[in-house]
């Protein structure tokens, strides 16, 4: 394989398998270091894969191994509320910030969800990969992967409902009285 065609793979899936990684060890440095070793590995062993079009899911599944791989020698991973605030992070439109506040509600409660079902809802629905897909890459059976979906969304709609009873007992309401228009 060509250095372009290493290129265009590393163009076309480095984001996707930067937040995936960034989801498993909720820490910047060692999602990218995370990343990096995942393209480290397709360049040594990367042309052993003989259809090309199932690249995506060798990376995303050489990348959660090798989270494991790590995590079984000790890696140390930090919760998402320690990491520094992004200082290169462009400010969002005021236009986005409704959806950019609610996108991140549910990415700050994404990380509350038990790990098991936290890797499957994250490959599902942030990176679009197929329940087969997802099989493939977690080594378990499409059913389970549909049964971890379903248990994390749960467990995902729980915490979001805890929060925002949480958000709803801090709303001063109102007065009862009817406002006037003036004319």
């Amino acid at each position: 394989m060509g250095s372009d065609t290493f290129t265009l793979l590393v163009d076309a899936n480095y984001a996707s398998l930067y937040r995936f990684a960034l989801s498993l060890t909720r820490n910047q440095a060692d999602a990218c270091d995370l990343a990096q070793q995942t393209f480290f590995i397709w360049a040594t062993k990367g042309q052993t894969l003989r259809d090309l079009s199932k690249a995506k899911s060798w990376l995303f599944t050489t990348l959660y191994r090798e989270f494991l791989r790590g995590r079984r020698r000790g890696a140390r991973a930090t919760a998402l509320e320690d990491l520094p605030p992004a200082e290169a992070d462009p400010p969002a439109p005021e236009v986005d910030l409704i959806s950019a506040m609610d996108a991140e509600v549910v990415m700050s409660a994404l990380q509350e969800v038990d790990e098991v079902f936290r890797v499957p809802l994250t490959l599902f629905y942030l990176e679009e990969l197929s329940y087969q897909e997802i099989a493939g890459a977690l080594g378990i059976p499409a059913g389970t992967v549909m049964s971890r979906l379903s248990r994390g969304k749960v467990q995902l709609r729980a915490i979001l409902d805890r929060r925002g009873k949480s958000a709803r007992d801090n709303i001063v309401p109102f007065s009862s009285q009817k406002l006037r228009r003036t004319p």
